[in-house]
């Protein structure tokens, strides 16, 4: 029998996801310059349009389908083309439809894709993002979700992050924000720096779109992590409470360091450190306590606050510091499981500072690792191969005037004559 209330709390979680990429449309479009804001806006809505059409073909089949190799990838025919599941109610979580599931799932794929655009911000072609997007999801993205998402139930097997490692991920540190930072950080190193980067001011041109889309993110995350209860349950509800502080926690830490080092608290920093809890606490929610998700925000903004440096140091050109956010505030929060996490919460383990020992711990390192690095090494390879065979970057001097006007014909902003008449 379908549990309607669950239902009912799923596919108004995977609407609330599915709000996020707008949202991240938003942060990033507000992040870039004006010339180029709609290009931004467009990578996010590009991979909205692609992935949902893989996802149905064969994107859940690969993530979800009962595993065919070592727990590293679900059989990609199993659901081709998902019409197996028009009538099936079962799934992971009794009486949840798996339509249900499938379309949850489906907004996570997006998502994930859309945040490695801001590594390469203002300097790629549209036509290859979408061409990378396409194939950094079926080699990537799938496999990996299947490794940490895809649990054993009765007859299915799943993938061995999941299963046979044990590392805790409740909603997608390693999965979404692990795997779309090295993602970003391998494109970027093959596409190579904005012209001007390190000499010109590339400052965000909109920031109360910057703003107004970290909101809107703050809002659909609460689906993000709450939902991956896949019930209105308790988890749901602790899952909840720590989405609402380790943000919080992390937004003011940002702006204190920010204060501290700089002598301003900005709110380019509010923002940022807000995203940068929200990532920290998606794989903790469900293992820590409320005053766990605190301290695991202030490490969030802390630790991605000083990260956004690094790029400069190393030469790299993050255009909207993905790395610095995601990567980093992705290991901080799948590490600090095995430090913060309580047997008192939902996930039911004890970490390292509540008597728990390493054992957790050293999972939760060798899952994150091993999502860094293959991420890393097969987007640098994809990354690699499509430059030879269709180029990476627009021409010098599209990116010099635009890309809304030089790739999509449109401008953000009509600043010409506003006369009457």
């Amino acid at each position: 029998m379908v549990n309607t209330g669950d239902t009912a709390w799923v596919l108004a979680s995977a609407s609330l996801v599915l709000l996020m990429t707008p949202g991240l449309a938003l942060f990033y479009g507000g992040m870039v310059r004006a010339k180029s804001a709609l290009n931004m806006m467009m990578m996010s809505f590009g991979a909205m349009g692609l992935i949902s059409v893989l996802w149905v073909l064969y994107g859940y089949s690969l993530a979800f389908g009962n595993d065919v190799g070592g727990g590293l990838l679900g059989s990609p025919t199993e659901f081709l083309g998902l019409s197996s599941l028009l009538e099936d109610t079962t799934s992971e979580a009794g009486g949840l439809p798996t339509m249900a599931f499938v379309g949850f799932q489906a907004v996570f794929a997006i998502i994930t894709v859309a945040l490695v655009s801001g590594a390469v911000a203002e300097r790629m072609k549209f036509g290859s993002w979408l061409v990378f997007a396409g194939v950094w999801a079926t080699l990537v993205y799938f496999p990996v979700a299947h490794w940490v998402f895809d649990f054993s139930v009765g007859d299915h097997v799943g993938g061995w992050i999941a299963n046979t490692l044990g590392a805790i991920d409740f909603a997608g540190g390693t999965a979404v924000h692990i795997n779309a930072g090295a993602a970003a950080l391998a494109l970027a190193l093959v596409l190579g720096t904005r012209r001007g980067f390190g000499t010109e001011a590339m400052r965000p041109h909109n920031l109360p779109l910057v703003m107004l889309g970290a909101g809107l993110l703050w809002f659909g995350w609460f689906g993000f992590n709450a939902g991956s209860a896949l019930a209105a349950n308790n988890t749901a509800a602790v899952a909840w409470v720590n989405t609402l502080v380790a943000p919080a926690a992390a937004s003011l830490a940002w702006i204190l360091t920010e204060k501290i080092r700089d002598g301003y608290a900005t709110s380019l920093g509010a923002a940022s450190g807000l995203v940068a809890g929200l990532v920290a606490i998606t794989p903790a929610c469900s293992a820590v306590s409320p005053v766990g998700a605190i301290l695991v925000g202030v490490g969030g903004g802390v630790l991605c606050s000083l990260a956004i440096g690094v790029k400069y140091r190393l030469g790299y050109d993050d255009s909207l510091d993905v790395v610095a956010v995601h990567l980093v505030g992705g290991l901080w929060g799948t590490i600090a499981i095995g430090f913060l996490a309580t047997a008192a919460a939902p996930a039911g383990i004890d970490g390292l500072l509540y008597g728990g020992g390493t054992d957790q711990l050293w999972r939760q390192v060798v899952g994150a690792l091993a999502v860094l690095a293959y991420s890393f090494i097969v987007t640098y390879v994809i990354a690699q191969a499509l430059d030879r065979i269709m180029g990476l970057r627009v021409a010098d001097e599209f990116e010099h005037a635009g890309l809304d006007a030089t790739v999509h014909a449109e401008q953000g902003y009509e600043l010409g004559d506003m006369s009457v008449g």
